[in-house]
């Protein structure tokens, strides 16, 4: 799974622990997200959608072809 976390993060100026501060997760969850290794949990990825003004398959997508 690829996302743009890191791109749009990066787009308003944040750091990972400010982006973190805002989502209520840890600065190593917010790396992780950005790198791939780990999937958010579908609560976080809302709120990292809301919180970006985008839908989550904006900011998620899926490398499957399938």
């Amino acid at each position: 799974m690829q996302n743009e976390v890191r791109r749009l993060r990066e787009a308003r100026g944040l750091s990972q622990g400010e982006l973190a501060t805002k989502l209520s997760v840890s600065r190593q969850t917010v790396n992780s997200i950005e790198t791939g290794r780990y999937l958010p949990s579908l609560p976080l990825a809302i709120q990292i959608g809301r919180f970006f003004r985008k839908p989550v398959e904006e900011v998620f997508r899926d490398d499957d072809p399938s």
